[in-house]
């Protein structure tokens, strides 16, 4: 099983890309606020790979940390939650929401989610909720709203640009300067690599 990927971005389409390893190209699906936020063409990238075989299928997910990884893997343990909508979830609200609102027991933010009803997000809230309490997600979801004060080397924010290729000092720079701009991580990811592709 593959679980973890480090080399060249190839290519984008959507979610999903091509990563290059040692002239053997990767197909993975990202979360799509990650698809949205990658660094150009040709850059170094790295993902935690989820990869899920089924009769008709081999497939490879993409995750930027360990705690998007579990997430992914919570979500999929719910009945009828299968890894397109755990993806779905993930992409489109951001780990952070999806665990605060799983904490808070909130159907309603998790039906924003595309092909999420509330039978199934009111089961997600169910299974999920002491398992979710137990994980480090939830300690970062957190302090989401603290991220000003959160010192360089434990900054979420840095571990994403990181984990897309860019160097550590740079990533540490840059997010000092968007952490006061955007409240939630995804937001700042989006101004950081606005800046960091000028």
């Amino acid at each position: 099983m593959i679980g973890r990927l480090r080399g060249e971005l190839a290519e984008v389409e959507g979610s999903t890309v091509i990563v290059d390893v040692a002239g053997v190209g990767y197909q993975v699906t990202l979360p799509e606020y990650v698809a949205a936020m990658l660094p150009p063409l040709g850059d170094e990238v790295v993902f935690r790979i989820r990869q899920v075989v089924r009769e008709d299928s081999n497939t490879l997910y993409g995750f930027l940390d360990a705690e998007q990884l579990r997430l992914f893997d919570l979500l999929c343990e719910v009945k009828g939650c299968g890894p397109r909508l755990a993806m779905s979830l993930i992409g489109q609200l951001g780990e952070e929401t999806v665990a605060q609102a799983i904490l808070g027991q909130d159907a309603r933010v998790l039906v924003r989610a595309s092909g999420v009803g509330l039978k199934l997000a009111e089961r997600i809230l169910l299974e999920l909720k002491d398992k979710v309490r137990e994980e480090s997600f939830l300690r970062r979801a957190g302090q989401v709203q603290r991220a000003a004060a959160r010192t360089p080397e434990s900054d979420t924010l840095v571990d994403a640009l990181v984990a897309l290729g860019y160097r550590r000092p740079d990533a540490e720079s840059v997010a000092r300067e968007v952490r006061g701009q955007a409240e939630t991580v995804e937001e700042q990811l989006k101004l950081a690599l606005r800046q960091l592709s000028k």
